[in-house]
């Protein structure tokens, strides 16, 4: 795996190569915003660790570049700003994951290892996604179930997507949220739930009764591909 590693002050740019190149990572490094675009522009990576508070492009900039010219590899964005407001925009300008500084380089490793586990499985759904008797077709916005064929909205799609890359994992009301509707158009954990309803009746054979898609109280669901 390739990563790159976006940050301004030097001693943690070192620290963070040095911990990554020790779990076996190859790393490359820049240390400010435009030579890490560049950088992320011209070669190719799995994962970019990026710091937000750099002066001339900050993280922001970066990852609204990155995505603007349809790099599509996971963002982890770094900084010492923990208020919610700052999150809210790393997260719209096209990060996956935000983590506070200070951190510790196990948190840290945690999260690169997820992030990179979130790849691998949407890169494995790719237009098709099958289990028992059922096949979602993402790129036609489709559910078939017993030979039977159903549409599905943009947010059922969404919702289905987020599913698949996290089979067998609770995926929360929050997450259905952030990544399905995304912020700027944020409903109430209410809609999740009506729009697994909606989900159920074209998944399962007795909605009253789901086999696949599993309400974890209290969290969210999850998806059982095996029953």
């Amino acid at each position: 795996m390739r990563l790159l590693v976006i940050e301004d002050e030097a001693p943690m740019r070192t620290a963070l190569v040095e911990t990554l190149k020790a779990e076996g990572y190859r790393v490359l490094s820049a240390s400010d915003g435009p030579a890490g675009l560049e950088l992320a522009c011209t070669e190719p990576f799995d994962l970019v660790l990026l710091d937000v508070m750099m002066p001339g492009l900050d993280g922001f900039a970066v990852c609204r570049e990155l995505r603007k010219r349809g790099r599509t590899f996971p963002v982890l964005m770094l900084t010492a700003k923990g208020q919610i407001d700052d999150r809210v925009e790393g997260l719209d300008s096209g990060a996956d994951d935000y983590l506070v500084k200070p951190f510790s380089l196990k948190e840290l490793l945690a999260r690169v290892r997820a992030l990179l586990r979130r790849m691998e499985r949407a890169e494995a759904i790719g237009g098709v996604f099958r289990f028992a008797e059922v096949e979602i077709d993402f790129s036609k916005g489709t559910l078939t179930r017993a030979g039977r064929t159903h549409a599905l909205s943009e947010k059922e799609t969404g919702m289905l997507r987020l599913l698949a890359a996290h089979a067998g994992e609770t995926v929360s009301r929050e997450k259905f949220l952030d990544v399905v509707w995304g912020y700027h158009a944020y409903p109430t954990m209410r809609t999740v739930d009506n729009f697994v309803a909606g989900i159920r009746a074209k998944l399962e054979a007795d909605p009253s009764q789901p086999r696949h898609l599993i309400t974890v109280r209290g969290t969210g669901y999850r998806l059982e591909m095996e029953k």
